[in-house]
């Protein structure tokens, strides 16, 4: 993805959780999604989803027992 993709969802996930922390990072190899943290938890991935010239994108977090 595209570092003002990145800098656009950034920007949306903040502002959306009231959370200046949030951060996306490139993923190595893989141009098709993100990784999120939360400072420096990590926290899941986000997929970008192009189909026929219409973008989505799908945040990915799972969560353990152990941590609940």
């Amino acid at each position: 993805m595209q570092k003002k993709e990145i800098e656009k969802l950034q920007g949306y996930l903040r502002d959306k959780f009231q959370s200046n922390v949030i951060r996306i990072v490139e993923r190595p190899k893989k141009d098709d999604s993100m990784e999120v943290y939360v400072g420096d938890e990590f926290m899941g991935v986000i997929f970008r989803d192009d189909d026929e010239g219409e973008v989505s994108y799908s945040f990915n977090m799972a969560i353990l027992d152990i941590d609940l």
